[in-house]
């Protein structure tokens, strides 16, 4: 990815990128995006980055040997310090949809933000809202106050996040609506993509925006628009 597309992924959202996919595929019916709700620490904040996966659970105990749990855990904590940047976590939780580990609080987020890792994205538990790693995203499922006996049981593996399959590796971008998985064959254009969209928009955006606005004046825009979208 080269360093403008990622300059400029960071700073617009992921309703704009999906937008930007079916202006690069010619066609509407991309949908490779998550479903639902979901909630974020940062309003603003914004997640781009190469998925590095997971699996974890926290309602039960594991059952297996400690020492198995724990290598697991430090192999866990070794594959995201090793993560190609720009990085995002991306972790399915598999007590979803009741969910109780809060894995991503104060130390986790701290932890990672330090590993160079750009946000994370579960349909997990967050907490410490107020201590968290200050500029790392985390895009969740829910919030709550208990890590309960949360463990790692699956790592660099396909995971589902609210309908959303991410696989190792894929171009994630990620905000308070919620997470996209950009198609691989789409970024070289992708870029030029979001600003052809920008454009086009504001035919319809700007004049809508002027004193006097009618709809004789939002007609002319709007043919304007569509004519561009062609």
């Amino acid at each position: 990815m080269q360093a403008s597309l990622h300059k400029l992924l960071t700073s617009v959202d992921t309703p704009t990128v999906c937008n930007a996919i079916e202006v690069a595929q010619g066609k509407r019916g991309f949908n490779d995006f998550t479903r639902g709700t979901m909630l974020i620490n940062e309003p603003t904040g914004v997640v781009v980055g190469y998925a590095s996966t997971a699996k974890i659970a926290a309602i039960s105990p594991p059952t297996e040997p400690p020492e198995i749990v724990r290598a697991r855990r430090m192999a866990y904590y070794k594959q995201m310090s090793e993560a190609p940047q720009p990085a995002i976590c991306v972790i399915e939780d598999e007590d979803y949809p009741n969910a109780i580990g809060a894995f991503w609080g104060e130390v986790n987020t701290t932890i990672h933000k330090g590993f160079g890792v750009a946000g994370t994205l579960t349909n997990g538990v967050m907490r410490d809202l107020g201590d968290m790693a200050p500029d790392y995203p985390v895009v969740a499922g829910s919030v709550g106050p208990s890590h309960g006996f949360v463990h790692v049981t699956e790592l660099d593996t396909p995971v589902q996040i609210f309908g959303l399959t991410i696989n190792p590796g894929d171009l994630v971008h990620a905000d308070r609506h919620g997470a996209v998985v950009i198609p691989p064959e789409i970024i070289p254009d992708l870029e030029s993509a979001i600003y052809k969209m920008q454009e086009t928009e504001r035919l319809v955006l700007d004049p809508a925006r002027e004193p006097g606005f009618d709809f004789a004046a939002f007609e002319a825009a709007w043919e304007a628009f569509e004519k561009a979208r062609t």
